[in-house]
């Protein structure tokens, strides 16, 4: 999924966040609070207000909550219209009681800014704008217009000129930044929320096809005594039936396809059966099955295998988790895509410390964004060479992000950056050369077990019974 799918996909479906039920459950708290603050004002501090007309603007909210809850149902949820209409009514209610109470002299005027935090989190950027300009235009119409507070003895309440320009400014400011700010969260938390999803449906298919392959093994295995056997008679009906060719090219079918159900079986089973020790094995092992599906794929690949400092240090063990093998993966997928025409893949181990380090001669990580690899549905401003490298690919970020999701979640540490080819850098010191990413195990955090033993299988699930 492209960004601008992803971001489309995310404006078609803001409106249905919300449900209307929330928002007349909403109306009548502010409804109460309107309600109340009018009658203090009234019977306890004495102010002399047009009540009517603000009675009429309270009540304008209660039939509109009540024509809600009788023509929708309690699960409505709103369409990108319908939400608009509903806190553009909003703005507007509040606008007019405002009006009628004072204006910007009234202190709940900053109760005009919940209408358009609302709005950034559920609507459309556009009717988020639009929105956002009605709030504008009818808090300075307000802060022009309003009818004024008094108290018993006749004294008008209002704030000094300059403090009330200090308001309005505050108040325009406010719906600027809490649209923004709203919006940003919740973008970004649904974009999380979205990658994580794509994350775990990763790592369920990794799952899947390692149990698979463990699936196909055994019955490559189970059916090679078969096989053999058909192949053995084939191959004797073949020599009696030297004097009969019509039925020679039939017997010499049967040997071959018994040979091609052998040969796909083996293809298809490479992972080996579920034996306890094939859920271990050598760190190079897990790297090569990673990388194997990138190996003809145009880069050479090439691999470095050695423990640190020249130690003389056994190969260690890890298992062979789905998360590992599929992060390795699109990380190598990633350089062997970027690469100008070579890849390298250095393992080295230590005492304390497995590390897996590749490295491409492509053009490295856009400096606009090395600081954020990682982050899902990342922006890459070199739209445009990514393009002519990987037709099609949007660069979002999201491979990236799974494969940092899925070693991390195996105790790794991920660090990236660029190589200094040839002494190259650009203005701000940083290095142009090829990526890097280097990923880091604590030898606790993948125990090595040594070589192990076959262990016992462990047995496929039955077949059900009919």
């Amino acid at each position: 999924m492209s960004v601008s799918e992803f971001e489309m996909f995310q404006d078609q479906q803001r409106s249905n966040w919300v449900r209307l039920r929330t928002l007349v459950m909403l109306r009548w708290f502010a409804v109460a609070g309107q309600a109340i603050a009018v009658i203090v004002a009234v019977r306890v501090y004495g102010l002399q207000l047009e009540v009517g007309f603000a009675t009429m603007a309270i009540t304008a909210s209660v039939v509109a909550n009540l024509v809600s809850y009788f023509a929708y149902p309690e699960n409505k949820r709103l369409s990108e219209r319908q939400a608009s209409l509903w806190l553009a009514f909003d703005i507007m209610q509040l606008s007019a009681l405002l009006y009628f109470t004072g204006g910007l002299n009234n202190p709940f005027a900053m109760l005009v800014l919940a209408p358009v935090t609302i709005a950034a989190t559920v609507l459309h950027l556009s009717s988020t704008i639009l929105l956002g300009l009605l709030a504008i235009i009818l808090i300075t119409a307000v802060s022009r217009f309003s009818l004024p507070i008094e108290t018993v003895e006749g004294v008008v309440l209002a704030l000094p000129i300059l403090f009330q320009f200090g308001f309005w400014v505050a108040l325009l400011i406010g719906v600027v930044f809490l649209a923004i700010y709203a919006r940003q969260v919740t973008t970004e938390m649904h974009a999380m929320g979205e990658a994580l999803v794509a994350t775990q449906l990763a790592l369920a298919r990794e799952q899947k096809l390692t149990d698979l392959g463990g699936v196909v093994a055994a019955a490559a295995h189970e059916l090679g005594t078969p096989l053999a056997t058909i192949k053995l008679v084939g191959s004797e009906l073949m020599e009696e039936l030297e004097n009969h060719p019509h039925l020679l090219d039939d017997a010499a079918l049967i040997r071959d396809q018994a040979d091609r159900c052998r040969d796909i079986l083996q293809s298809m089973g490479r992972v080996g059966k579920d034996d306890l020790h094939l859920r271990r094995a050598p760190i190079e092992t897990v790297v090569r099955e990673a990388a194997e599906p990138h190996l003809q794929r145009g880069s050479t690949v090439s691999f470095d295998i050695r423990p640190e400092d020249d130690a003389n240090l056994t190969q260690p063990t890890i298992p062979r988790r789905p998360e590992i093998i599929h992060g390795l993966r699109n990380l190598i997928q990633n350089a062997v895509d970027f690469s100008s025409s070579y890849v390298q893949v250095d393992i080295r181990w230590s005492k304390d410390e497995i590390s897996v380090r590749i490295s491409d001669d492509g053009p490295g990580f856009p400096q606009s964004v090395i600081g954020r690899i990682g982050d899902p549905y990342v922006r890459r401003r070199r739209a445009s060479e990514d393009r002519a490298r990987r037709p099609g690919y949007q660069g979002m970020g999201l491979g990236l992000f799974i494969a940092k999701t899925l070693l991390e979640r195996s105790g790794a540490k991920l660090t990236f950056s660029n190589s200094r080819r040839h002494g190259h850098a650009s203005w701000t010191g940083q290095a142009t050369g090829g990526a890097i990413v280097n990923v880091q195990w604590a030898q606790s955090a993948l125990p090595n077990t040594g070589d192990g033993g076959l262990g016992e299988n462990v047995p496929l699930d039955p077949w059900p019974q009919r």
